[in-house]
């Protein structure tokens, strides 16, 4: 059986092209799993995942938890909130007491860059990260780029738009990462208060238009704007972001051939895009919801197989 070239998942700046793809080979099996009226494969009896969550999530929770159901693992499921997280223990000592209760693999969401790479160097379980606050977000990278070689055939060659808040966005970065290793051609757009300098060292290109972007670009993947991590005001107002970056039928219609439609979710409705985009026929948001199962089970999967 072919292994990852890494016993972690903490970000997609760790795998080799040949790991993503062994990553999408292996989901496409468990995509017709998921799809048989029994739904469910025995692949990790007898191991026991931890899902760490210290921010808040839906999606990306839900998704992992219903991953691991499928392949019969058993789960134990923690929120920081309802923790001693909140009486002041430290996250080493939190996650060490989880494993004392012999936890296999750890999922793990966390306000914190580098948390899962600090985690990793300390605890004997596979790290899995769900999300390291404005770092990265794996799963959700290669969940965008399996929908978009599902879409469209191939990754290689294709030009993919990323737009939005980047600054803010762990999902931005893990994107670039993931597209560039499958060879496609990456720009980011959205206003320059919203795209960190550092971008342009990341060899992709830089717009501040959205119209002229969305004539170039074959998919446009359009990214949350997150006011709950802007501590001062980036644009001036909802209103206005949504007239010179937000995504409307008309701006689509207006094009010369059609594109694909992403968003990671949630999506602020009439500010990101319109509900007749996010709901339309190029909109591929659902089947990133769907894909986002597989991969998971693909990635739990892989990493479990490292434990033999």
């Amino acid at each position: 059986m072919k292994a990852l070239s890494t016993r972690h998942l903490l970000g997609i700046k760790d795998l080799t092209e040949n790991d993503i793809q062994l990553i999408f080979e292996t989901a496409d099996n468990f995509k017709e799993v998921i799809n048989r009226p029994i739904k469910k494969v025995p692949s990790l009896r007898d191991i026991t995942v931890a899902n760490l969550f210290f921010e808040s999530s839906t999606r990306t929770r839900v998704s992992f938890e219903l991953a691991e159901r499928r392949l019969s693992a058993d789960i134990v499921n923690f929120t920081a909130s309802s923790s001693s997280v909140s009486k002041g223990e430290t996250l080493l000592d939190t996650v060490n007491n989880i494993l004392a209760m012999k936890v296999d693999m750890v999922v793990m969401r966390h306000p914190a860059p580098g948390a899962c790479a600090f985690l990793s160097r300390h605890i004997p379980a596979n790290i899995i990260n769900a999300g390291d606050g404005t770092h990265e977000h794996p799963t959700q990278a290669l969940l965008d780029a399996y929908s978009i070689r599902e879409r469209l055939g191939d990754v290689a060659g294709k030009k993919i738009a990323i737009i939005g808040d980047i600054l803010h966005s762990r999902v931005a970065l893990s994107n670039v990462f993931c597209l560039q290793k499958l060879g496609a051609h990456v720009r980011v757009c959205g206003p320059p208060t919203l795209i960190p300098k550092h971008y342009a060292a990341l060899g992709v290109e830089v717009s501040h238009n959205v119209r002229q972007t969305l004539e170039w670009c074959d998919v446009a993947n359009v990214l949350r704007i997150q006011l709950e991590r802007q501590d001062i005001r980036y644009f001036p107002s909802l209103r206005e972001y949504h007239q010179y970056f937000g995504i409307t039928r008309q701006m689509l219609d207006a094009l010369q051939r059609d594109i694909v439609v992403m968003h990671p979710g949630p999506i602020n409705r009439g500010v990101e895009l319109t509900s007749d985009v996010a709901d339309s026929r190029q909109s591929i948001i659902l089947q990133q919801v769907e894909n986002g199962v597989a991969i998971r089970m693909a990635v739990l999967y892989l990493l479990a197989a490292e434990r033999t």
